[in-house]
């Protein structure tokens, strides 16, 4: 994809995903097993085709609208299913098994409807239900836009680049963002700004996707998790109304403790992701396993113990992960979230280990895990996109290192 090549943000309507008399949405509700399954299903078959091509995968989307799933954690009182962890986190490994891309994109979309559906939520009443009711009723997708190229996570600190200009009429907006996953079928974006104000305040400005002055950039041309549409965002003096600036503060004030809560969601759930990518590679092996019998041997190469050594070793993996993120979904579930650091950790443990199922599996598969006629190598390069969500492998293990360094406290 050109660097250079500008495109409205909303793209035209995609077909259906088949010619089913369905509504085009229906009431939020947590999917059952058989539910699950057949996402999984449906979004494996199309998913080599969107990796290979880093086409957004609409119809993906269809599916999970036609059952309310966007709706998942919105409250009941506005029409959602009020889901917990644990049912985002089954919903989030059932699309990751099928097509992760589209994982990454429904990820972003719990988080922050979660977001707005705290109680302690700063932004205006209305605006708030609004978007979380349009999830509801038209499975309308949002994300946040934070990173710029000079400012890179504003996780790291600074100022953002993007200025909010107040006008008579409202505010306009012009900045550039980078990897605003899911833009082609996204409804709402959460940009991160500044006013102009001689003091400037920092923080959320709500800009609907089909905003005039949106443009995007076609950049998104990475090794794995290909089908995001992680694109760049321009804003050229985009209107918006003054109400739409959501949440802003002065600068020090967003200098404040993570919320436990928010960091297990996130955690968890860019964690079940990857895992579920590396069952997807574990399933694979034992397939190829048990299938291939060299002329050499002239028995599965699943006979061979250093194999099943090898297999066991990708099983310890699996099953540290799963114990982890277990624990840490029923602790939040339980209103007793791990404490932040903790929660980082959390997500460094799973991502390693993530890789280092991929990595276990070609090193078993060797010429064949490589082949792009088998999936492993996709399942390779997508898990190696773990690693750079926040919180990032070096912030998490300095802040637990950090807090182990403190002295104990007396008594």
């Amino acid at each position: 994809m050109s660097l250079d090549t500008l495109a409205p943000a909303r793209a035209s309507a995609p077909p259906a995903l088949d010619t089913a008399p369905e509504p085009a949405f229906a009431p939020a509700g947590r999917p059952d097993a058989a539910l699950l399954a057949h996402i999984t299903r449906t979004l494996a078959a199309t998913a080599a085709e969107h990796d290979a091509s880093a086409s957004f995968p609409h119809a993906n989307f269809e599916l999970l609208r036609r059952h309310g799933l966007p709706g998942l954690v919105v409250p009941r009182e506005l029409g959602g299913a009020g889901g917990r962890l644990a049912e985002a986190r089954e919903l989030v490994a059932a699309v990751a098994r099928g097509e992760p891309a589209t994982a990454l994109v429904l990820v972003m979309q719990l988080l922050l409807t979660r977001l707005l559906s705290q109680p302690d939520c700063r932004w205006p009443a209305a605006l708030r239900e609004r978007v979380l009711r349009s999830a509801v009723r038209e499975g309308a997708l949002g994300n946040q836009l934070r990173v710029e190229p000079e400012l890179g996570s504003p996780a790291r600190g600074g100022l953002p680049g993007t200025v909010a200009r107040h006008t008579p009429d409202g505010w306009r907006l012009s900045g550039h963002k980078l990897y605003t996953t899911g833009i082609d079928g996204l409804r709402w974006l959460v940009v991160w700004g500044r006013t102009d104000e001689a003091e400037p305040r920092v923080g959320q400005f709500l800009v609907p996707a089909d905003a005039p002055g949106l443009r995007v950039q076609r950049s998104w041309n990475h090794l794995g998790m290909r089908a995001t549409a992680s694109d760049e965002v321009l804003l050229d003096e985009v209107p918006i109304p003054l109400d739409h600036a959501v949440d802003l503060r002065a600068p020090g004030e967003w200098i404040t403790r993570p919320d436990p809560e928010q960091q297990a969601w996130m955690n968890v759930l860019l964690g079940t992701l990857y895992d579920a990518v590396a069952r997807n590679a574990r399933d694979w092996l034992l397939d190829f396993l048990r299938r291939r019998v060299p002329s050499s041997l002239g028995a599965p190469l699943a006979s061979l113990p250093r194999v099943q050594e090898a297999v066991g070793e990708i099983e310890l993996l699996l099953l540290a992960s799963q114990a982890q993120l277990d624990a840490a979904t029923a602790a939040a579930d339980a209103g007793r979230p791990w404490p932040v650091a903790d929660s980082g950790l959390l997500k460094v443990a799973v991502t390693r280990n993530a890789i280092a199922v991929a990595e276990l599996a070609l090193r078993q598969s060797g010429n064949h895990g490589l082949d792009r006629a088998n999936p492993l190598q996709r399942y390779h390069r997508d898990v190696l996109c773990g690693r750079v969500h926040t919180p990032q492998e070096d912030s998490a293990l300095v802040a637990a290192g950090r807090i182990a360094m403190q002295p104990a406290a007396a008594g």
